[in-house]
């Protein structure tokens, strides 16, 4: 009998801990996945499809000196965003702005507010990589003064409609977005693209911290102002757990602008905080 109850004792532990291998194996084939959402934090100027799990909440800010023909702009947002579920995203960006026209007049007030909603449809995920796709639309309230700065400050009620694609894998990063932006006053309508390249510098590791290089472009098509502009936005990111810290320098490429539009270059500096 002792020896029956020795053999039954030495088949539970060869059971448990050939599962339990594999039960560690599904944690760290997860863990990776995990790392990876986090070892390349979002794009700076750009946006990816990537979620964190639902119930997430982010607080972020990514402050914006803007200089143009039209004058030198500070933009400063603060942007709230909830996870509803891992494929369903809300969130409310209220700005302000401090200003210098180039006609003379300076001043600080109330931005557009923009609620932005994402959904994500189509998702694929593969050993080390993956694979996503969101729908995604911004009301932008009139709620600022009319500056004529673009995505900034115009003070006319906007809507944007847009699709954005994601692959990332433990090497790199590719997102893409490609929206139109309705102006129903006026003759502001333009259609965007954004293209983003990620590339981690250091190796995935949790707890997480990795920086990474972003290499952002973004262009606008203005077809009843007859006018387009390239941007091309160089930015780095310190990723360290939960926190991210960003910044980034933008310049036109393709600067063909109506007068008083033309932009001459931006800096970036950002924070992110996840709980």
């Amino acid at each position: 009998m002792g020896l029956c109850t020795q053999t039954h004792g030495l088949n539970f532990i060869n059971f448990f801990m050939k599962h339990l291998f594999k039960c560690l194996w599904l944690l760290g084939i997860f863990g990776a996945f995990q790392t990876l959402a986090f070892a390349q934090g979002p794009p700076i100027t750009a946006d990816k499809p990537i979620m964190l799990g639902g119930g997430s909440f982010t607080a972020k800010t990514l402050i914006e000196h803007r200089k143009t023909d039209g004058g030198t702009f500070r933009y400063s947002p603060l942007m709230l965003h909830y996870v509803i579920h891992s494929n369903a995203l809300v969130a409310v960006h209220i700005p302000r702005i401090s200003y210098d026209l180039a006609s003379g007049a300076s001043g600080q007030s109330l931005a557009d507010v923009k609620l932005l909603g994402k959904y994500q449809f189509l998702r694929k995920d593969g050993t080390g990589k993956t694979f996503r796709m969101v729908a995604k639309t911004i009301q932008t309230l009139p709620t600022g003064a009319e500056l004529g700065v673009m995505e900034l400050s115009q003070g006319l009620y906007q809507g944007y409609y847009g699709l954005v694609a994601g692959y990332e894998s433990l090497r790199y990063g590719i997102s893409m977005e490609l929206g139109l932006n309705h102006i129903p006053r006026g003759d502001l309508d333009f259609l965007q693209h954004k293209l983003g390249f990620g590339l981690p510098l250091l190796k995935p590791q949790y707890p997480n911290r990795q920086i990474n290089l972003f290499f952002e472009y973004n262009s606008q098509w203005l077809w009843s102002q007859k006018g387009y502009q390239l941007l091309y936005a160089q930015g780095v990111q310190y990723a360290r757990k939960n926190v991210t810290l960003d910044l980034a320098y933008q310049l036109p490429l393709v600067n063909d602008m109506p007068e008083g539009m033309q932009f001459k270059r931006s800096l970036f500096l950002g924070s992110r905080f996840t709980f």
